[in-house]
This record gives structure tokens, sequence and C-alpha cells, in this order.
């Protein structure tokens, strides 16, 4: 049994350990505080506890961003990033939805292509040496 919340503070500590679990520190945990505040923050648990999250914003060009899509290692592979994504799709605020991923990773570039997202350009010298690949879906 999946579900789809749109996450609490009470959430936060499990939230950030996700994160930390993936990127090695709690340095998000006042981006991530901020985004469930806003009711920016959807998370996506199993039977036994949250195995990802998903933070937007509208703050692209007066578009939906998907600024960060972030699932349990563990768990990655059984679908959840789909949901969380679908999820998001249907309760967009703006028709047109848009996010990003380095080059190097490939995983992502195909969670987004499954996704129906196509590649809508390039923003150099974020990282040294690995594009960001802007993608985008039209609801």
């Amino acid at each position: 049994m999946v579900s789809l919340i749109k996450s609490q503070l009470s959430d936060l500590d499990e939230i950030v350990n996700i994160d930390r679990e993936v990127i090695g520190s709690d340095g998000r945990r006042k981006y991530i505080k901020k985004a469930i505040e806003e009711e920016r923050c959807i998370a996506i648990k199993n039977e036994f506890s949250f195995v990802g999250f998903l933070i937007y914003d509208i703050h692209f060009f007066d578009c939906s961003f998907i600024s960060l899509i972030i699932v349990k290692p563990t768990e990655r592979r059984k679908g959840y990033a789909t949901c969380l994504i679908d999820y998001f799709i249907s309760i967009s605020p703006t028709k047109k939805i848009f996010s990003s991923t380095n080059q190097s990773n490939k995983r992502m570039q195909e969670v987004f292509k499954e996704n129906g997202f196509i590649q809508s350009g390039y923003v150099e010298n974020l990282d040294d040496g690995d594009p960001e690949i802007i993608y985008f879906k039209s609801t």
C-alpha cells in the first residue's frame, strides 16, 4: 500500500533522513523545512515508512518546477518517483512543468523520459563539466 501526502513538519526528520542517505549530509534541512511549511513538499510512504519525496516551486518563469525528487536508495526502481511525478502533475498549479538533472544522472533522465518529459535545454556552469539538462512537460 502506497500513500502520497503533503508533508507536515512532524515528517521533517524522516524526510531529512532520506535526503541524508542520498547526499551524505543534512545540509538541505532548512530548505526542506521551508518547503514543508509552504506546502510544497509531497512525500510517499509504503506500508512501513517514508520512501521518498518531491519538492516543487512556481518561480521558474511562473511555471511549476520540480526542484527535488529523492527516493531512498534501497527503494529505487519500484515506481516511487513515477508515483510522485504523477501525483504532482495532477495537482500542479500551472500547466507547464519543468525540472532538471545533471547530464551524468542517467537514471533520472530515464525517469523523466518514461514520464513524458522532453528535453528543453541545458544550463552550463552549475557543476563543472556536468551540464544541467532542463526537462519539460505540459499538462
